[in-house]
């Protein structure tokens, strides 16, 4: 990655754009060097760390295959505890990066399948890395198969089904905000649970952060202030908000999940008809570039309000595709939301959104 350089009239004009804004900017970040890029750019912290990310690196593929095929529980755990180090290291870098500023991580979204071999070449020779059976591992990959892996066995279900996999990446981000919060770094780690639908799936991810968070800082002897909150991606956690409000300290709207949830639309598929709706004037653009107002945007409405109304000052953002595009940011700004997240690079695009939003606001009254 390239270092930003943000000066001269661009400089003078985002330092205009930040006096004028009300809307937060923070940025999508997996890396450490992606945190830096961010907070170059300008970014108030991370709206999004997607921790999966860091399970595809060269070192750990293994182990997380290891954790996918294991037989028991202990053998899960000791899978796991082999990946701790690494997703502790990760997260160190990331919240030294953005020391005093917010780090929203979200906990393992995607379905397993995804991290094992697809073709029957590539599970021999896994099968012959990992000293198992190939005709073993071909069995696990076809009863992790799924007809529609979206709607699948994946977010916070994951972690209801295997729980010790919350525990490691909790047990990870804990141990990594107590040795920064030893050495002076300021750290504000807030954890997400993905996928939540009901205020029950919550309940039991936030059961388990608090206990493994409880248990590590009396370990380790130090305190931290951490947040526990939810992605609000499915269309039956807008409506019921105000319960999952009840127990989580913020949301964050994952428009790309909430746009193919509310539709009906695949993200990967739209392309095949997608020049016919423009066309037809069916839609005016691509729901997953610009935010769809009329029914994506009255369920974020209804979620705002609903969860408001249950805590009082809840914190609200967006880290979908649409934390970057200017008018989804205005539409953000006029239902009250706190920050958006964007990618690093588009973090000035979003500063100078945010700004026009509320000029254009300041005009209208």
């Amino acid at each position: 990655l390239v270092k930003p350089e943000v000066t001269g009239s661009f400089k003078q004009l985002l330092e205009w754009a930040d006096k004028a804004r009300r809307l937060r900017v923070r940025a999508n970040a997996d890396t450490p060097q992606d945190a830096r890029v961010a907070r170059d750019f300008g970014a108030e912290g991370i709206g999004l760390c997607r921790t999966e990310h860091m399970f595809f690196g060269e070192e750990r593929l293994p182990v997380v295959r290891e954790m996918i095929l294991a037989k028991n529980t202990a053998a899960r755990k000791a899978a796991l505890a082999k990946l701790l180090p690494f997703q502790k290291q990760d997260f160190i870098g990331i919240f030294e990066a953005m020391q005093g500023l917010p780090v929203t991580v979200r906990l393992l979204d995607p379905p397993l399948h995804e991290f094992l071999p697809a073709t029957p070449e590539d599970q021999e020779r896994v099968a012959k890395q990992l000293g198992v059976d190939a005709r073993t591992l071909r069995e696990t990959v076809n009863s992790l198969h799924e007809i529609n892996p979206m709607l699948g066995h994946r977010g916070c279900r994951l972690g209801i089904t295997y729980p010790e996999i919350n525990e490691m990446q909790a047990q990870a981000i804990c141990e990594a905000a107590c040795e920064l919060t030893r050495d002076g770094v300021a750290v504000i780690p807030e954890i997400m649970v993905p996928l939540v639908g009901h205020p029950q799936e919550f309940h039991i991810a936030k059961r388990t952060i608090d206990d493994v968070a409880k248990r590590t800082m009396a370990r380790e002897a130090v305190t931290f202030a951490y947040l526990v909150g939810t992605m609000i991606e499915v269309p039956r956690a807008a409506m019921v908000a105000d319960l999952i409000a009840q127990e989580a300290e913020f949301f964050s709207f994952g428009t790309n999940d909430l746009t193919q949830m509310t539709f009906g639309f695949s993200r990967d598929d739209i392309g095949k008809f997608l020049p016919h709706y423009l066309k037809e004037n069916i839609l005016p653009a691509d729901p997953f570039m610009k935010l769809d107002r009329d029914g994506v945007g009255a369920l974020i409405r209804l979620g705002i309000q609903k969860g408001r109304a249950a805590r009082k000052g809840l914190k609200v953002g967006i880290c979908g595709e649409h934390g970057g595009e200017p008018s989804s940011i205005e539409f953000c700004h006029q239902v009250g939301m706190d920050y958006v997240s964007c990618s690093p690079y588009r973090v000035p695009v979003a500063r100078l959104a945010a700004a026009q939003a509320a000029l254009r606001e300041k005009k209208k009254s």
